[in-house]
């Protein structure tokens, strides 16, 4: 289900007559414009913290590739203003856990306190390696960047269940629901895939893993547990495996045979055969428990915007937004009242986070496609556009509010844009 998709069909403009203008009781706002200073990963041999007749020159101990991936930090708009905690985390910055058959990374709010809802981990696996069979105080939400996973695993009603999600697909485990991922060959590579979790403080180091809680039971406790000899369990590992290699799964594989049948509703999702909705500027289209039933607390839009345009001015009313991007450059402004507003950027690989209720856009500053993934703890994806707002609202009151002309007014949409096309008129 799109964005668009819940939105009213357009309307006709509304006519309104144009009123005296009062005298400003504040200043007007500049009119800079405020685009970057340099575009990132620009080839600039010596990028400055100058922006017009303001800033000066780095006299000593530059760091360059920083600089140059981050230009709004070291030139901000003008419009930035007062605090906002850091919103932007590389994943290349993050501890990486090497292990035979893989390799796993994460971010939490211990590397971004201000991501207090979500979570996430970037984790990759050879061809047959295993995450080990496991489970989470948090619920689980995946995205396959690359190759084929197959999951398997079983609710405590007894339903059992094994499916493969492919890249762009998704699953979903709920928390405390023993699981397992492993990679298929469909890809020789293996795969790679994204792990977002609801709750900022989540670590993957504190994960529940079958082989460590056997290793610390006693031989005696097992055996009875299963009613064998001890001598049966001779051979379990006497540590974490946590990811290990193995020989590929069958893409048919089932599992067994459970008295309870299948679960009423699968784990997996194939959110790459979800079609868009084409937009001026872009594409997007969302997952959530409307479509991906079992999906209760995480819900995605995915959103592509073409060079120039952006994902429109908006805010989420009741939850946070944690963003992957996957390809393309993009910058954001964070705007959380009281005159407070800072801008980032990102690039792929990059996590940004944006709390409730906060006042954001999302531009592509690069040349070519943007895409990334906005990912809510929430069953429902859900959105304010500016534009629609300010549209449905009585334009006098508009007017009197931002100064704007009857024209302006009638510009503006009473159907949510979602990404806006870089079709604005030059200035002057």
């Amino acid at each position: 289900m799109s964005l668009c998709a819940l939105s009213a069909p357009a309307l006709a403009p509304t006519s309104t007559q144009s009123s005296t203008s009062p005298s400003p009781t504040v200043p007007y706002a500049s009119d800079d414009p405020n685009v970057e200073v340099y575009a990132q990963n620009d080839n600039i041999a010596n990028p400055e913290p100058i922006r017009g007749t303001l800033g000066a020159t780095i006299l000593r101990s530059p760091n360059i590739p920083i600089e140059l991936e981050n230009p709004t930090l070291l030139a901000p708009p003008t419009t930035d203003h007062g605090t906002i905690d850091n919103a932007h985390w590389p994943f290349a910055l993050s501890h990486n856990r090497l292990q035979t058959g893989g390799w796993a990374r994460q971010q939490n709010d211990g590397n971004m306190p201000l991501a207090k809802n979500l979570a996430g981990v970037d984790m990759r696996l050879e061809a047959g390696a295993i995450r080990e069979l496991h489970w989470h105080t948090a619920a689980e939400w995946a995205y396959v960047l690359s190759g084929t996973m197959q999951v398997t695993t079983v609710t405590s009603e007894g339903h059992n269940y094994v499916g493969n999600a492919h890249q762009g697909d998704l699953w979903y485990f709920p928390p405390g629901q023993p699981h397992s991922l492993q990679a298929t060959a469909d890809d020789p590579a293996g795969a790679e895939f994204l792990l977002v979790f609801d709750d900022g403080s989540f670590s993957d180091s504190g994960t529940f893993l079958l082989t460590d809680w056997m290793a610390h039971i006693p031989k005696e406790v097992i055996a009875k547990n299963f009613e064998t000899t001890i001598a049966a369990w001779d051979n379990i590992p006497g540590q974490e495996l946590y990811i290990f290699p193995s020989a590929p799964p069958a893409d048919d594989q089932q599992p067994p045979v459970s008295p309870y049948g299948p679960p009423p509703n699968p784990f997996t999702f194939e959110f790459s055969k979800v079609p868009v909705t084409q937009l001026p500027g872009g594409t997007v289209k969302v997952a959530d428990s409307r479509t991906f039933k079992v999906s209760k607390s995480i819900a995605v839009a995915e959103v592509t915007v073409e060079p120039g345009a952006i994902r429109e001015l908006h805010w989420h009313p009741t939850q946070d937004e944690w963003a992957y991007f996957i390809e393309g450059q993009a910058r954001i402004t964070l705007f959380g009242a009281q005159s407070n507003s800072r801008t980032f950027d990102y690039q792929a690989g990059d996590i940004g986070y944006v709390p409730t209720p906060y006042g954001h856009y999302v531009e592509n500053t690069g040349n070519s496609t943007l895409r990334f993934l906005e990912i809510f703890n929430s069953d429902l994806f859900q959105d304010v556009s500016l534009s629609q707002w300010l549209a449905l609202t009585p334009p006098d009151l508009v007017k009197a509010h931002l100064g704007i002309s009857d024209e302006t007014i009638q510009h503006l949409s009473k159907v949510k844009p979602t990404v806006v096309a870089p079709n604005y008129p030059a200035q002057g």
